[in-house]
């Protein structure tokens, strides 16, 4: 019997593209560890602006993160990332954070320093025995995977997704958001070429994961 492979799930987008609930649907249905990389930029920026760091201020941030050890947590079937030994907690969903992130996740020294450590995370969890990794943000099929087995892009219109934020009762500049992931010189947020685009504004969330679920499952073996 031909053993199994292991396989890496890239799914880009915008906020509130419907990228966490897909992704941690596909780790449960797959046996896949499941990351978001959005939490780490929102880690980050919780952790500069406790620093008093602003986007603006280059080398006061490459000596913060030349400081920085990143490390792995699993909360079940997802990594969390460690920043000095201690997870971020809710203040990476406030609305300071929610400000900023954008900004400082276009600085291409800060995206550098998440590099290696995002790549790392395929060892992680070959490591912990799942069967791949699903990893959700806006650069996985672009620059941090650009050959992973299966590679998904999410986008929806902008009211939308704007409804589902007011929905989670959470408040975000989703248009602000785009404009500076789309624009910005380091990795934007862009649907990879050969990737799978998929609109959710006017379908399920059930029927987005059956799309995506289908297309994994035709090309790997029974469990």
């Amino acid at each position: 019997m031909a053993p199994t492979p292991f396989i890496i799930v890239a799914i880009d987008g915008g906020a509130a593209s419907g990228k966490s609930s897909s992704s941690l649907a596909l780790s449960a249905r797959f046996d896949l560890l499941h990351v978001d990389t959005g939490s780490f930029y929102r880690a980050l920026t919780a952790e500069m602006l406790r620093r008093g760091v602003s986007p603006g201020d280059l080398p006061a941030l490459q000596a913060a993160l030349s400081g920085l050890k990143l490390s792995t947590r699993l909360n079940g079937r997802s990594a969390e990332m460690e920043i000095d030994g201690r997870v971020a907690g809710d203040e990476i969903r406030s609305r300071e954070v929610n400000d900023a992130v954008s900004h400082f996740a276009a600085i291409p020294e800060l995206r550098a320093a998440l590099l290696a450590y995002q790549r790392g995370l395929a060892g992680v969890a070959r490591a912990k025995g799942f069967r791949g990794l699903v990893m959700e943000g806006r650069d996985i099929g672009s620059a941090i995977f650009p050959s992973a087995d299966f590679r998904f892009f999410l986008h929806a219109e902008a009211g939308e997704r704007e409804r589902r934020r007011a929905g989670q009762g959470q408040q975000d500049q989703i248009r602000e958001r785009d404009r500076i992931d789309s624009s910005r010189k380091a990795s934007p947020l862009t649907c990879p070429p050969g990737a799978t685009s998929i609109n959710t504004t006017h379908v399920t969330l059930d029927e987005v994961i059956e799309q995506m679920a289908a297309a994994i499952a035709a090309k790997l073996p029974p469990a």
